[in-house]
């Protein structure tokens, strides 16, 4: 009898190893799954975690060990997008009745969203970015000057404008209830409108260097970087470049989510508690497994070596999840960055209603409007079913519940 708590799809080249019971995978995806898997690169085997779902270039909730190359589509765009989480030391009991003006608050002091096609005056940027911004971006600066010289096309996106802002889609800022009834402030962004630049400009030159050296793949968008070739320490560099801006953009926000909470009326006084954690979902890393250095890129994936702390996100609806890893190598130290969609964003505007949204995130202080239909809860998988599929790769330490939902 297999009581491994992986399945196990095989193909031509390296398996699959799939932490998908009990939660549907769509044929696409498993596809997906299986071109990567081809690649002549791949380390001992793929992994797939239980929000896997189809993504561009590569299955968002794989985990990709690679030898020799990266594929930058596999990173994608939204390098270095993850989570960040701190505790604070107030009760439910202390919150205000009412939590618009709090919501209010938080809106006011993080730009989200985006307008004018992100161009001059997008509501989503700092039109003149705050001290706290332009100092943090000095030690950013020289890295990117770097990269810029060598790749000018690089330098024209937002930078130090998008420091310390949301964004849009699936991003968010929330207030949540833990078991306890502490209070967390939680958000999900990542290198915004730089590394959507540096994120395309590779992924193309990949294309460039496969179409260059006849190299034939079953998906364009898995076209690849070979170590020593002309792009790939430019890339390695860039790449890193992207996810230490996303870092310092979820320390930013959360600064300043901390203060317009201090200020918001009716908020009571309040210090940080100890737990923080900031932890990337969308990023490539070299690490050490199997006795071989490798490049894992994590699409949809979070680190999860053993005591790591992470967070798993559910929908605007639903609870998320505070993490502790268990180190499971089979999934090279990893676990789910979510629920994960269950459909695609049309399909979510097709098939729900405001009304249907406005219920399922009852209780919750969020926009109920149809520009937030396709992040509606009903749009993702069951995070309870994603989280016992992994119940190997973390332990839960704290199961949070949101009350305030600012989206992007």
């Amino acid at each position: 009898m297999n009581m491994q708590p992986y399945e196990v799809f095989e193909t031509k080249n390296v398996p699959i190893k799939a932490w998908v019971r009990g939660v549907p995978v769509e044929d696409a995806a498993r596809a997906q799954l299986e071109n990567i898997a081809g690649l002549p690169f791949i380390h001992k085997w793929v992994a797939a975690m239980p929000d896997v779902h189809m993504g561009k270039g590569a299955t968002v909730g794989s985990v990709i060990p690679t030898e020799g190359a990266i594929i930058p589509a596999a990173v994608g765009v939204d390098i270095g997008c993850g989570m960040m989480a701190v505790r604070t030391t107030i009760t439910a009991s202390a919150l205000p009745d009412d939590l618009r003006a709090l919501r209010s608050a938080i809106e006011r002091a993080v730009p989200h969203g985006r307008t004018h096609n992100g161009g001059r005056g997008d509501r989503g940027a700092w039109h003149d970015p705050p001290a706290r911004q332009a100092q943090a971006w000095k030690s950013l600066e020289t890295t990117f000057a770097t990269i810029v010289d060598k790749h000018p096309k690089i330098g024209r996106a937002n930078h130090v404008t998008h420091l310390g802002t949301l964004g849009t889609g699936n991003h968010f800022i929330e207030v949540c209830l833990d078991q306890d009834d502490k209070v967390w402030f939680m958000l999900h962004s990542g290198s915004r409108g730089i590394g959507n630049r540096v994120g395309s400009y590779f992924i193309e030159l990949a294309k460039q260097e496969m179409r260059r050296f006849f190299i034939n793949l079953p998906d364009k968008d898995l076209a690849y970087l070979p170590e020593g070739s002309q792009y790939f320490d430019d890339y390695v560099e860039a790449v890193h470049w992207a996810q230490e801006f996303a870092m310092t953009n979820r320390r930013l926000m959360m600064a300043a989510v901390i203060e317009a909470a201090h200020a918001s009326p009716g908020m009571p006084p309040f210090e940080l508690d100890e737990t923080a954690v900031n932890c990337h979902h969308n990023y490539v890393a070299k690490e050490h497994h199997y006795g071989k250095n490798v490049y894992v890129t994590r699409k949809g994936a979070v680190r999860a070596r053993t005591d790591d702390l992470g967070i798993i996100p559910g929908s605007m609806g639903a609870r998320s999840y505070i993490v502790r890893g268990k180190g499971n190598p089979h999934s090279f130290h990893s676990c789910s960055h979510g629920a994960g969609r269950a459909m695609s964003r049309t399909e979510a505007k097709r098939r729900f209603t405001v009304a249907e949204h406005a219920q399922a995130t009852a209780g919750i202080e969020c926009r109920k409007d149809a520009e937030v239909i396709d992040e509606t809860p009903m749009a993702y998988k069951d995070i309870d079913a994603v989280m016992e599929a992994q119940r190997d790769l973390v332990e839960v330490v704290h199961t949070l519940r949101q009350v305030v939902c600012v989206k992007g």
